[in-house]
């Protein structure tokens, strides 16, 4: 039968994942709210920014479905003050405090409704 998601174009076909390049307008969008979500959740005294992606794939299934593997490193930027713009944090140099983590996540975003869940967020050393 034919699926009300499917354009002619083939951008909407429901399928597996697929790699996705790392220039993504979503996906970086999504990697800085997950990296927020980090943050909020980090016994960390500094904030975490992103520093790498490894791998990025997307799958269309009533909306899109990201799976991402990135990085994130610990800035120089400490926790307490509010609203810190993460563009403006620098990494830590070289050093104690210097810190990478892998990072996995799930989300899926329904671009049309504006809604993004984010279903899986784990990051380890």
């Amino acid at each position: 039968g034919f699926n009300e998601n499917c354009r002619h174009n083939g951008q909407y076909l429901p399928g597996a994942p697929v790699n996705i390049s790392k220039d993504d307008v979503n996906l970086k969008l999504i990697i800085h709210n997950a990296t927020c979500m980090y943050n909020n959740q980090s016994n960390d005294a500094f904030l975490f920014k992103p520093s790498a992606i490894i791998t990025a794939q997307q799958q269309i299934v009533k909306g899109i479905k990201y799976f991402v593997n990135f990085q994130i490193s610990r800035t120089v930027c400490r926790k307490k003050r509010v609203h810190t713009d993460l563009s403006t944090c620098d990494f830590q140099p070289e050093g104690l405090l210097h810190q990478t983590l892998q990072c996995h996540f799930e989300a899926w975003l329904i671009p049309w409704k504006n809604i993004c869940h984010v279903k899986v967020l784990s990051c380890k050393s």
